[in-house]
């Protein structure tokens, strides 16, 4: 009798505890959707600019028609763009891609096939790192309006951070073929990059800079990454110069601020390097701004401000990956960027346990490998390290900060003669890369 009221305890204790699950989620579920979103007020430099009082001006508008008519699914979709813009424009994602998202399921529960809607989508969660949902979301899409070339972008990005690089280059192709302008000139320039192909990387990027009006941030960031392929490759003379432009034609635009801290910090002068990151995180919440500047710190022998630096680091990265493991639907993925951070730290194991996340998501992509490579070298286990490196060489990226690693672990694995072939490549052009990689990396090139 007693083991039967005991029983019964126990399945009522279940199905209460499951019926306040339920409700708490549909509650949760409520509370989301009557949550409303307004632009953040902007702080510094860019509060002041005539960008940002017209971003103010058009909120206020579609503000006013949605009062009068909150299911009007043009001002809905246009409210969502301009949350995706903000969200780019100050590296607050974690608000403004859940306010876009949920202005775009507003419009999908009303048409469920709406494409515009469906892009947006999918441009949200590739930006969230949701790569598999956000390339399923854009292939969708692409079934409904298979003529638009901005939906062959998502899903070129989504091959590509999935590792499936022989899509990307088909879908690359289909929307340059569409529409060749600064976004799928910009999408060809990664993909040489990622085959290995610097100068026709460093071509179409050029195109891509050249298809822009200059100013705008695409065109800028554009014009950024064209620099980044300059250090790359050695011409730190050219990186300047892009950085340059891009300052003159987007003043305190903080990625060019960094282009030039890290030009700074290549010629020692870590000062300038320090002050010129620590103007850049002024202006926008960007965790590797902040990973850059930890790294100078280190150079100078400040280890207490690289510390502080890399806690900031950490704390912020982790939480946003918290919120990207806790819900499907919303919350940046970040723990390939965490799994470096505690690189930095010594903390080999968190790295690990961060690697591993990354990986099993999206085990064919060759940056999850390498850094899960760099983690098992970094921790002594070469051999372990050895498969990954090789899967994140099978493009045959040119990279040097990759050529690097790759020499270090075939070093420690007994294979010399790969070790050397790897190591000369990654440093005949003498890239700007991180100083301390390089120095380890010439100094055994020097033995072997």
């Amino acid at each position: 009798m007693k083991k039967n009221i005991t029983y019964s305890i126990i399945v009522i204790a279940f199905v209460a505890a499951i019926a306040i699950t339920i409700s708490s989620y549909k509650n949760k579920i409520t509370a989301e959707a009557n949550t409303s979103y307004s632009l953040l007020q902007r702080t510094g430099p860019s509060a002041q600019t005539p960008e940002w009082e017209s971003i103010k001006l058009k909120a206020v508008k579609l503000e006013a028609i949605l009062k009068q008519k909150p299911d009007d699914t043009k001002s809905l979709l246009a409210m969502a763009s301009l949350f995706i813009q903000e969200a780019r424009g100050t590296g607050n994602y974690s608000y403004y891609d859940k306010a876009a998202l949920k202005y775009v399921n507003e419009v999908l529960e009303q048409d469920s096939s709406n494409f515009d809607a469906l892009t947006l989508k999918s441009l949200i969660y590739l930006s969230q790192h949701h790569f598999t949902d956000g390339l399923a979301i854009a292939k969708k899409a692409n079934t409904i309006n298979p003529y638009n070339a901005f939906v062959y972008g998502l899903a070129t990005d989504g091959n590509v951070e999935t590792g499936n690089y022989d899509s990307a280059v088909a879908t690359a192709q289909r929307m340059v073929d569409l529409r060749p302008d600064i976004r799928s000139y910009s999408r060809v320039s990664y993909l040489r990059e990622i085959y290995g192909d610097y100068p026709g990387a460093i071509d179409a990027m050029d195109q891509a800079v050249n298809a822009g009006a200059p100013g705008e941030e695409a065109t800028e960031w554009a014009r950024i990454q064209l620099g980044h392929l300059y250090e790359n490759t050695g011409d730190l003379k050219n990186a300047e110069m892009q950085y340059s432009i891009a300052l003159e034609k987007r003043p305190d635009y903080p990625y060019a601020i960094a282009g030039m801290a890290r030009l700074a910090a290549s010629t020692k002068d870590y000062q300038k390097a320090i002050g010129l990151y620590i103007k850049a995180d002024g202006l926008i919440n960007d965790m590797a701004i902040k990973e850059a500047l930890a790294d100078v710190y280190t150079l100078t022998g400040d280890k207490q401000k690289a510390q502080e630096t890399m806690k900031i680091v950490i704390d912020g990265l982790s939480t946003t990956a918290e919120s990207g493991n806790k819900d499907e639907n919303i919350g940046h993925y970040a723990d390939k960027e965490l799994a470096y951070a505690y690189i930095k730290t010594g903390d080999y194991s968190k790295a690990l346990e961060h690697a591993l996340l990354e990986y099993n998501r999206r085990p064919l992509n060759i940056d999850v490998n390498e850094a899960l490579a760099w983690v098992y070298y970094c921790k002594g286990d070469y051999s372990k390290a050895l498969p990954y490196i090789k899967t994140a060489l099978k493009t045959g990226s040119k990279n040097p900060t990759l050529l690097c690693y790759a020499g270090l672990i075939y070093a420690k694995a007994g294979d010399k003669v790969n070790a050397k072939t790897l190591l000369s490549s990654a440093l005949t052009s003498n890239p700007n890369i991180a100083e301390d990689l390089k120095y380890q990396s010439l100094n055994l090139l020097k033995t072997i």
